[in-house]
């Protein structure tokens, strides 16, 4: 009897300890990096077909003559050319450092003041109640409808760009905030207060921890913004002293009915925008994900 006691026990230990092996297999983390062909086949390789594939239809829409008129749908090659040209003329980057520097200048202003504003409503019943609202029309409000006023207000300048990239971006880094502290579990909050972070220690070491998922949308979503507004300042309030960035040289494509150049800028400004989520928002996000372990490294 002793014995098939000790056997059903022994059995049940082997049992439990082949079940915590497995889940401790489960949460082993790979650190090894991946071989460069499966990263290629897995992330670079189906980019670049999409890629190949647009232009071949783009090709073929003006070699079978589905299109058949320059000025409304130039070839692929025509683009390029012109981009090969801004390049040797030492004007393309211009463009781009032009816009960008005013992107993330903006973005960086719309940071700081969408932050501490989001972190108010979401803990300020009072606050939420009066400009909850507010905050919510202002971000489905389109960026450009802001240029016509700030123009008024400022004049042709870079304060008047600077002004219409906050009144799109500080919106929605305030409710991507808003809604990322609305997500944290009142526990958190409870064990926070138990051992003494409140006020402001607990909203840096409680709260906006807690919050970062959230966060990291608003702040992905406020660059969409910032970008779209800075592309909408530029096409419309265009003056010399201002330079020539992405939006201008756009608007200049139009007024000249040059479509190489208004697809020039088109792709000049879609790559800026991919580079910038690429480079800064998509590995923020990653280890977001990876620190509360909901990616795996790998």
């Amino acid at each position: 009897m002793a014995s098939t006691e000790t056997t059903a026990k022994d059995k049940d230990g082997g049992d439990l300890a082949g079940l915590e092996a497995g889940l401790d297999a489960l949460e082993t983390v790979q650190t090894g990096r991946k071989p460069f062909r499966q990263t290629f086949v897995e992330k670079i390789l189906p980019p670049l077909i999409a890629i190949a594939l647009v232009l071949a239809v783009w090709q073929a829409l003006v070699s079978f003559e589905i299109v058949d008129d320059p000025t409304k749908l130039p070839s692929p090659g025509a683009v390029w050319d012109v981009l090969r040209e801004a390049w040797l003329q030492g004007e393309l980057l211009g463009y781009i450092w032009t816009s960008v520097s005013r992107g993330l200048l903006g973005f960086f202003f719309a940071l700081l003041i969408g932050t501490p504003l989001g972190l108010l409503v979401a803990r300020v019943k009072f606050v939420r109640a009066a400009i909850g609202p507010i905050l919510s029309g202002l971000q489905s409000l389109p960026s450009v409808a802001w240029v016509p006023p700030a123009v008024i207000w400022l004049g042709l300048n870079n304060q008047m760009m600077y002004a219409v990239i906050l009144l799109g971006a500080v919106p929605s880094i305030a409710n991507g905030l808003v809604s990322g502290v609305d997500q944290v579990p009142p526990l958190f909050l409870r064990a926070g207060r138990t051992l003494g972070a409140t006020g402001l220690k607990g909203t840096w070491h409680i709260v906006l921890p807690a919050a970062l998922p959230g966060y990291v949308a608003g702040l992905k979503q406020g660059w969409a913004f910032s970008w779209r507004s800075l592309m909408a300042a530029e096409i419309i309030a265009s003056f010399p002293d201002l330079g020539v960035g992405l939006g201008q040289l756009l608007e200049n494509g139009r007024n000249a009915s040059d479509m190489a150049m208004v697809f020039e800028a088109i792709l000049l400004i879609l790559t800026v925008g991919i580079a910038i989520d690429l480079l800064i928002f998509s590995p923020l996000e990653r280890w977001v994900l990876r620190s509360r372990g909901l990616l795996v490294k790998g």
